[in-house]
């Protein structure tokens, strides 16, 4: 049904708030049974890969384009690293208006440059890292009738709040950590405060402790300082200055949880492990709480038989030049099933 059906009485929608969707939300949880068992930890998947974009920004984006629209707006505006712009267009192409997309050249994945394409934005590649992108969205944003949908729009952060209500609905209550990749750090705020809203109701027992893991080329929040020139293979999280950081410091802070980085040898690594063990094939930066897990592991520092939920925030599909660079090429031979028989024993 959607975001705005199944959770409205939980966000800031009113009668005027248009009904829109592409039945984003209810996303899978899935429990990883041997991750589990190497960790020694419950660690389930959060699959937000499986919105109708192909990641987490829908649930988000359908509250902020929906109020945006009721609010008088004609047409949208993002800066992204590519799920923002591909979920943008999306709910425009959906609710008929036109939507404008600013993405730092030469660094987006081809595959979110392909759905922001395909479903009709305007696509401007700025010569700037996003940080520089979004701070002209912001103030394009500020001429009339054009509304801004990145997460500095406090009705995307809302939205992304019912993730945090799947996963206590699914559970029964709040694991006891949950861990997310951060790049302009909207998310972990926005499951942070859905938690607490789902405490305050009731639904839950407890707030767990939220574990954010940045990319070591990226990581303004583990260094406490901006980093002017980000690098990082996963570039879903390639920010150096995140607009929601002070958002997320909030939710680390109060539940006595922590900011870690991972090398891109590391995020890959778990990309793999992912994939082999896990059966999810996630985008690089989705797997950046998998390779901080891994690490806590190896450090000792990974409480044996906690539950944790972590968010695989994209699709593997929408970075698949990367996946290949891993991975060696497909075994050709002829025609023969002698040669496949061969090949089958090694």
């Amino acid at each position: 049904m959607g975001v705005i059906k199944n959770y409205g009485h939980l966000l800031p929608v009113t009668e005027k708030t248009p009904q829109i969707t592409l039945e984003e939300g209810n996303t899978p949880l899935i429990y990883y049974p041997t991750i589990s068992h190497d960790l020694g930890i419950n660690l389930y998947g959060k699959l937000e890969m499986c919105n109708p974009t192909g990641s987490f920004k829908d649930r988000g984006m359908v509250l902020a384009v929906a109020k945006a629209i009721e609010e008088g707006a004609r047409a949208l505006i993002c800066a992204s690293t590519g799920n923002t712009s591909a979920s943008a267009a999306a709910f425009a192409a959906t609710a008929g208006v036109p939507c404008f997309v600013l993405l730092p050249a030469g660094h987006v994945a081809m595959g979110k440059l392909a759905q922001a394409l395909m479903y009709g934005a305007k696509v401007i590649a700025v010569r700037g890292n996003f940080d520089k992108a979004l701070e002209m969205a912001r103030k394009a944003a500020e001429n009339d009738g054009y509304a801004i949908v990145n997460s500095v729009n406090p009705y995307r952060l809302w939205g992304q709040r019912t993730g945090a209500f799947e996963i206590v609905d699914r559970l029964g209550d709040a694991p006891d950590w949950h861990a997310l990749p951060v790049g302009n750090a909207g998310n972990i705020s926005a499951y942070f405060a859905g938690f607490c809203q789902y405490k305050e109701i009731k639904k839950s027992t407890k707030i767990p402790r939220m574990m954010g893991f940045q990319a070591e080329g990226a990581a303004p929040l583990v260094t406490n300082k901006p980093c002017p020139n980000p690098e990082t293979v996963a570039t879903a999280i390639r920010i150096g200055n995140p607009v929601s950081a002070h958002l997320a410091r909030e939710a680390v802070e109060k539940t006595n949880g922590e900011f870690n980085s991972v090398t891109d040898e590391e995020i890959l690594a778990a990309q793999r492990y992912l994939a082999s063990k896990g059966g999810i094939f996630a985008e690089p930066a989705s797997c950046a709480p998998l390779a901080g897990l891994c690490k806590l592991k190896r450090e000792g520092r990974l409480p044996s038989g906690i539950t944790v939920t972590m968010v695989q925030t994209g699709n593997g599909l929408k970075d698949p030049d990367t996946a290949l660079k891993q991975v060696g090429k497909p075994i050709e031979i002829g025609d023969t099933l002698d040669e496949l028989l061969a090949v089958m024993k090694g």
